[in-house]
């Protein structure tokens, strides 16, 4: 099957990766910020092993043309939620969980999927805490949100762990193109204006575009184009936590998941580069206006040819959770690099409704004043 979608006819067996203390023996976390497996229990530290070599990047073709090989995928054994739709791997050998997109519960019915493995991610930097502390802040700042809200979220959104799938993609991008250069220029029109309660004609410049046609051959390269690979959370949330350090980076190595849940890709890379098409077009579009220059420009055909291309499939890391505000559910989450916040929020209506009261209040006095003041 080509294109990185999945390959679920057969199942496997995955095994479940452990990492005991050095000391105690028991099961260690990554901790985030410390580059460190720490262990719970007698809080003994294990250093996260180092690879020498550089993230690296993929040929997107040869991949499409490859997925069979073994060296590109791994075998996973997800859960799938059935409210979020989200797909969750790094379990472990628990059978009943919550969510930790939208806090339904779960129990663990798992299919295998055979999965282009990640290269690279991003560890974790923020920790539980300094999380809590920013949705906390988050929530203080919140305009028109009702009195309670604070305590409530606060009481029952419980943070989990999360690393999100994302792809990267690079390439080289030529584009040929035809359209119309606008030049303006000016010209002087007579109009009539009143003067003393008396016609007059005056003269006013009045701006004209005088259009020529425009063909030609742009060049682009790309770096790094971000594609989420999830579609568990809404998409302006999750595009809002960019930008992400990409040049942090380290190749993937199990031990940054120990502790963590990791999200499965829903996107995958086919459909990945159809995404970044979209962005790369965008930047394009604002390459061959200024190719084709003057003061307005319309283009009328594209033609762009995509060559070396490369990806990284990655992982992204985000504190997530979800809480219950009278029967509705609002999901959250914390970008596990920079500790910024974003989600969703309930509105109060008594707050927004006193509000615009005493907006209006405020301009009825103005009026009148001014009425008086005549």
């Amino acid at each position: 099957m080509r294109g990185g979608r999945t390959m679920d006819d057969t199942p496997t067996h995955t095994i479940e990766k452990r990492f005991p203390c050095g000391q105690c023996g028991a099961a260690v976390e990554f901790s985030p910020g410390a580059q460190m497996l720490k262990c719970p229990f007698c809080g003994h530290e294990n250093a996260v092993p180092q690879e020498p070599t550089a993230v690296e990047e993929q040929d997107f073709r040869a991949t499409l043309d490859e997925m069979s090989g073994q060296d590109d995928h791994q075998d996973n054994l997800d859960v799938k939620c059935g409210a979020c739709g989200a797909e969750v791997h790094g379990l472990g050998s628990r059978t009943a969980l919550s969510c930790p997109y939208c806090n339904s519960n779960i129990v663990a019915t798992a299919k295998s999927r055979r999965l282009i493995k990640p290269r690279a991610l991003l560890p974790f930097r923020v920790t539980r805490e300094q999380a809590e502390r920013a949705f906390s802040d988050w929530l203080g700042g919140l305009w028109f949100a009702p009195s309670t809200l604070k305590r409530s979220a606060m009481s029952e959104g419980r943070l989990g762990g999360m690393y999100m799938p994302a792809w990267t993609f690079d390439c080289d991008a030529t584009t040929s193109y035809t359209g119309m250069r606008g030049d303006a220029y000016y010209v002087s029109v007579p109009h009539t204006v009143m003067v003393n309660g008396r016609p007059q004609v005056r003269m006013r410049q009045e701006r004209r575009i005088r259009w020529s046609p425009a063909a030609g051959t742009v060049f682009n390269r790309f770096d790094d184009v971000l594609v989420l690979a999830s579609r568990s959370l809404p998409s302006e949330h999750a595009r809002a936590l960019e930008p992400w350090d990409l040049k942090a980076l380290v190749p993937y190595s199990d031990d940054y998941l120990s502790g963590f849940a990791a999200e499965s890709y829903q996107v995958d890379l086919p459909q990945g580069f159809e995404e970044a098409r979209g962005e790369m077009r965008t930047v394009i579009e604002g390459t061959v206006r200024a190719s084709i220059g003057g003061d307005e420009q319309r283009i009328t055909s594209m033609n762009t040819r995509h060559d070396h291309i490369t990806y990284k499939h990655i992982l992204l890391p985000a504190w997530i959770s979800a809480y219950r505000f009278k029967g509705k559910v609002f999901r959250f989450m914390v970008n596990a690099r920079t500790g910024e916040v974003r989600g969703e929020r309930p509105w109060s209506v008594p707050k927004i409704a006193a509000a615009v009261a005493l907006g209006l209040l405020v301009v009825g006095i103005i009026v009148a004043v001014a009425v008086l003041n005549r």
